[in-house]
């Protein structure tokens, strides 16, 4: 049985229900439920927390965090914060695009996605990234290239 936006919903919205101000643990909760917020849920989440469905929309665009699509099998994302872009970030994106073929920010390109984010927390130690969510610092290329094979291997990819 496939189930409905309001039936997947339905915890989460009752948790929250009413209070505006809830807004984004709501959506934190969906996304990391499902992996993203499927644009199908806006109109019964403005409904709930007494919102328009362009604030829940406008929220939802505005954060690079919240996705509107299933992510890809694996997704990595780079850090492009000050630290990291001092400490070789750039070369290391053009590095990543070049590894998995997909272009950062664009569509995902034989099941990985590549997202830019804007601090990781480990300026001391940059660059980072994350790869399917589990972070790593100092990443040159050629450990970007080991940890990607490991991610790629346990994922059941070539």
């Amino acid at each position: 049985m496939v189930s409905t936006p309001h039936a997947t919903l339905a915890p989460l919205l009752a948790r929250h229900a009413g209070r505006a101000n809830e807004l984004l643990p709501l959506l934190h909760a969906l996304q990391d439920r499902e992996g993203y917020v499927d644009p199908a849920h806006v109109p019964a989440i403005a409904a709930a927390l007494n919102l328009s469905r362009a604030e829940v929309h406008g929220v939802i665009t505005f954060y690079h965090h919240f996705r509107s699509a299933p992510p890809a099998a694996t997704v990595v994302q780079v850090c492009r914060a000050e630290a990291c872009r001092s400490r070789g970030g750039e070369a290391l994106v053009a590095h990543v695009e070049a590894c998995t073929g997909a272009h950062i920010d664009g569509e995902a390109s034989h099941g990985v996605s590549v997202e830019s984010v804007y601090c990781l927390g480990q300026c001391a130690l940059s660059p980072a990234v994350t790869i399917n969510g589990e972070l790593h610092a100092r990443v040159g290329p050629a450990r970007f290239d080991a940890l990607f094979a490991d991610a790629r291997e346990q994922g059941g990819h070539d």
